[in-house]
């Protein structure tokens, strides 16, 4: 294993940003119109919201020759032990090697009290999908969410911990 995971700190902001449009760009190239994916990063990731994800959830990075390769943010955990995955997301040459199922691991083992992990996660996304069924993660059920104008297919997963 040639990578570390650690916590994200505020320097790494930038980085992070990096690795959300990339990822974001691959993944749903021909499933969300590339103007409303850059309209969602600019706001979702910009440089207030990724510092109040830092003070109010759990991110970690994946970090390989000192450069952050992916990342994952988790909710805090509710009382019934829930929470949420908001997202793991990766260089697309760095899939495949280990890092998601490291990152999640992160996860599993430093948020207390954890005992069911969801995450929403769009219907075309093969890879994510894939990804997630193959830890474990159950569909729980399916909806049409509107993002921006344009209705997604969204599945919903849980895995039990």
């Amino acid at each position: 294993m040639d990578f570390t995971i650690r916590k994200m700190q505020s320097e790494d902001i930038k980085q992070v940003q990096d690795v959300a449009k990339t990822s974001w760009n691959a993944t749903y190239d021909g499933i969300i119109p590339l103007e409303v994916q850059e309209k969602f990063l600019k706001t979702a990731y910009s440089n207030e919201r990724m510092q109040q994800r830092l003070e109010q959830s759990f991110l970690f990075v994946a970090e390989r020759a000192g450069k952050i390769v992916g990342f994952a943010n988790f909710s805090p955990v509710r009382e019934d032990g829930k929470a949420e995955l908001g997202a793991i997301y990766l260089y697309p040459e760095e899939q495949g090697k280990g890092i998601g199922s490291a990152l999640l691991q992160q996860g599993i083992d430093n948020l207390d009290g954890i005992k069911e992990i969801y995450i929403n996660v769009e219907k075309d996304n093969k890879i994510g999908k894939t990804f997630y069924e193959a830890k474990g993660f159950e569909v729980v059920k399916e909806f049409d969410d509107e993002f921006d104008g344009h209705i997604l297919k969204t599945v919903r997963m849980v895995l039990k911990v």
